[in-house]
């Protein structure tokens, strides 16, 4: 009775061994599966966002004369607004660029090590080009609050007519308006993003058992 009992717990040890391994061969193609997923959606996502800015610029740029005389007179000339244009939509052209590299270095990895280190410049990628993000909105909106008080006649002249009380209250809302146009947008990509890098963290954490 007791080498039966023997030999039952010594199958029952190798039987689990053996469903260990199986699963962790199962379980590697489907976290492959689900980060390449992901990233891909990152990817259609930052292609979504580079039309949506061109267009978001574009149409008010070519459809209203009023709108572009103020931005030329903002930014003290067209050249000034094409370097601008030009300089954000290379950094999103760029960013989109790596999200496709990322995708195509996560379909065709073979091993967890090569996967992990795929998922991590993965992350990077997206949190530096959300960074970027807030840090050009927080310039943009102080310049455009700059330029709109120096060279608007009817703003300035607002300024001028304010005591310091007022002008310190004025001041107070410009900042706090900025503070909220930037959180906003940080919800933005942490609802958009962030849900995504969250599966993949996951998906890099599962990877980081097996490789265990």
């Amino acid at each position: 009775m007791d080498e039966l009992d023997l030999l039952k717990k010594d199958w029952q040890k190798t039987s689990y061994v053996d469903n260990k391994q199986l699963t962790s061969v199962d379980i590697y193609p489907m976290l492959h599966k689900k980060s390449s997923s992901i990233v891909k959606t990152l990817f259609y996502i930052s292609i979504a966002e580079l039309v949506f800015w061109v267009i978001l610029n574009t149409i008010p740029y070519f459809a209203s004369d009023e709108y572009r005389a103020e931005l030329e007179t903002m930014f003290h000339g067209s050249t000034w607004i094409l370097i601008f244009t030009i300089f954000s939509y290379a950094v999103i052209l760029l960013f989109v660029y790596l999200l496709f590299k990322s995708y195509k270095d996560i379909s065709v990895t073979d091993n967890v090590r090569k996967l992990m280190k795929n998922i991590l410049k993965t992350r990077k990628v997206i949190k530096y080009y959300v960074l970027y993000n807030l840090i050009m909105a927080f310039l943009s909106i102080s310049y455009g609050m700059y330029e709109s008080a120096t060279n608007d006649p009817e703003v300035s002249a607002q300024f001028a007519e304010f005591s310091d009380k007022q002008m310190f209250v004025a001041m107070l809302f410009m900042i706090v308006g900025a503070g909220l146009f930037i959180g906003l947008i940080w919800i933005f990509y942490r609802l958009i993003y962030g849900i995504l890098l969250k599966k993949l963290n996951r998906n890099y954490n599962e990877l980081k058992k097996l490789e265990v």
